[in-house]
């Protein structure tokens, strides 16, 4: 248990450093791409945890932003994982088809 949670927290860490030095701007849209947007979403990425409604909210508002974090290693691994895709379905967030 105590793995469990060190390995989240250290995820949660690796996140929001990576995040604070990660923005763009997207294209379609004049939305900021923020990863840290998401961080309502880690525990659900990373479990079977249910998406919280902000969770849904800051998913749909990043909505032109996945594809990016698709491409970008580092965010990669939380995007495209099968509980991801299950978090997308619920929060009724089309999954990304990216070029």
């Amino acid at each position: 248990m105590k793995n469990s949670k060190a390995t989240s927290l250290a995820n949660v860490v690796g996140l929001l450093f990576l995040a604070t030095n990660f923005a763009l701007v997207a294209e379609a849209a004049s939305v900021v791409c923020s990863p840290l947007q998401l961080v309502s979403c880690l525990p659900s990425f990373t479990s079977s945890a249910p998406p919280t409604p902000q969770c849904c909210s800051k998913l749909k508002e990043q909505e032109p932003c996945l594809c990016s974090y698709i491409k970008n290693p580092a965010f990669a691994k939380y995007i495209n994982n099968p509980n991801a895709k299950k978090v997308l379905q619920v929060c009724q967030v089309p999954i990304p088809k990216c070029g």
